[in-house]
């Protein structure tokens, strides 16, 4: 499938993806989602099996409510300095 991805930020709970997505740890390594193209991250920080959430928003009284805003450009970046040559 080629769905588009779409990332929801739920009222006072977690980010909803769904889509054609992958998630992957800090090592690169592919979540295995077992076909599911809904999946719902921790955006608390209590869930039990982060990143995904487990509902321990509503447990916690978790509060945030985010509107949808232009955001700025991005920095621009600085040119690289070249390495220093030896002078042995």
């Amino acid at each position: 499938m080629n769905n588009p991805v779409e990332i929801r930020v739920k009222k006072n709970g977690p980010l909803r993806i769904s889509g054609n997505f992958v998630i992957k740890d800090p090592d690169g390594n592919s979540f295995d989602l077992s076909g599911q193209e809904v999946v719902s991250l921790c955006r608390c920080g209590h869930s039990n099996n982060l990143p995904f959430c487990d509902g321990s928003h509503k447990r916690v009284g978790f509060q945030s409510v985010v509107q949808a805003r232009k955001l700025p450009p991005p920095a621009p970046k600085l040119p690289a300095i070249p390495a220093l040559a030896s002078t042995e």
